[in-house]
């Protein structure tokens, strides 16, 4: 009887040229995988773009992330994207910063069970972390706010545009080509094509919201807004820092989360909005109250960001955070050579190394 030798796969087809997408192809080729990334957009037409992009402990400030085995995994994603991020922010060229990040609350921690248990998780893996109370005066929040607590600690802000486009360039640089093309249907109906059509031996599926066609798993979209108003020290003294209100669960479906993050060099970002199933992104100041509120809100948290001016060339970014049930989808699908990494919500950029890694595992698994 002759034996069947199989050896492992050796080129990767990556659908979807995303934060996901192209962190993972770029994983993949320093693995030693020939790599082809298929996408439908551009990198710099992808939501990754849109993201706050601030790394968050989960769950992340949206608070849509409830799932406890995928919250539990989350976390070794999230720290092993940290400490990846800190060091990139030493090369300006990634639009990588390490900056530090407040969060603040209505409560001591201690009155709501999930806030302290994540704030005792976060205060021993993170850099610089200090409690404080007083630090909403010091930064100028507004006192009728009712900010009663508050900690903060060095964080991983990132530059999208700018960080996108290094990813893509260190990508190609690897080896990794990058085609536009749109898939659709059911991967595991069309493996075998795919395989033949790119010269792959396996398939990963970063497609975000695409990933419903591609997986046959619902999904829906959490829509996000950010206004960006101009932060070159003009009008108010520059924000180096952070500044963030989580969403208040026992205020149900209300529009209540402040973001105020700084952006490179000369953006200041601010959110939040969290809106299930809508599916627009036509919204800004001027034809969606809620992103009129949004504003409002952090100007009413922090008086000086009234002063500044709304950036005249692109004053607000919308987008659709991509978001199932089950929470983050990182799985290979059972019978095929099919990995499927999707469905990070709010939290992209925090999960982008580590689910990157943990797929190219489960790729190093298959066989041919």
């Amino acid at each position: 009887m002759t034996e069947i030798i199989r050896k492992r796969a050796e080129r990767v087809l990556v659908i979807g040229a995303g934060v996901s997408g192209l962190t993972t192809a770029l994983s993949l080729s320093r693995a030693g995988f020939e790599v082809v990334v298929a996408a439908e957009k551009d990198a710099s037409q992808c939501v990754s773009v849109v993201a706050g992009a601030l790394w968050e402990w989960p769950p992340a400030v949206c608070g849509y992330h409830h799932d406890q085995i995928s919250l539990s995994r989350s976390k070794g994603w999230c720290m092993e994207s940290y400490e990846i991020f800190d060091g990139l922010a030493a090369d300006p060229s990634t639009g990588v910063f390490m900056r530090v990040s407040n969060f603040y609350f209505t409560h001591r921690v201690e009155q709501h069970v999930h806030d302290q248990n994540k704030m005792n998780e976060l205060a021993v893996r993170v850099r610089g972390f200090e409690r404080d109370p007083g630090l909403a005066s010091a930064n100028g929040v507004n006192p009728t706010y009712g900010i009663m607590d508050a900690y903060r600690h060095l964080a991983p802000m990132i530059d999208t545009d700018t960080y996108t486009g290094w990813l893509l360039r260190q990508a190609e640089e690897a080896g990794v080509k990058v085609v536009r093309a749109r898939v659709s249907g059911l991967l595991r109906e069309q493996e075998r094509e795919l395989h033949q059509a790119y010269g792959v031996d396996a398939i990963v599926n970063c497609t975000g919201l695409g990933a419903a066609e591609l997986h046959g798993v619902p999904m829906y979209p959490l829509r996000g807004a950010l206004v960006r108003v101009l932060n070159d020290g003009t009008r108010i003294p520059k924000i180096e820092e952070a500044h963030c209100v989580s969403h208040d669960e026992r205020n149900g479906d209300e529009q209540d989360i402040v973001f105020i993050v700084p952006r490179g060099e000369n953006l200041v970002v601010l959110g939040g909005l969290a809106e299930p199933d809508q599916w627009s992104t036509d919204i800004n100041l001027d034809n969606h109250q809620p992103v009129r509120d949004m504003y409002n809100r952090c100007v009413q948290f922090m008086p000086a960001i009234g002063k500044a001016e709304i950036d005249p060339v692109e004053p607000v970014r919308a987008g659709l955070r991509p978001f199932r049930k089950q929470n983050v989808c990182l799985e290979s699908e059972p019978g095929t050579r099919i990995v499927h990494n999707y469905a990070h919500g709010g939290a992209g950029f925090s999960f982008s190394w580590g689910c990157a890694r943990e797929t190219v595992d489960m790729v190093k698994s298959f066989t041919i």
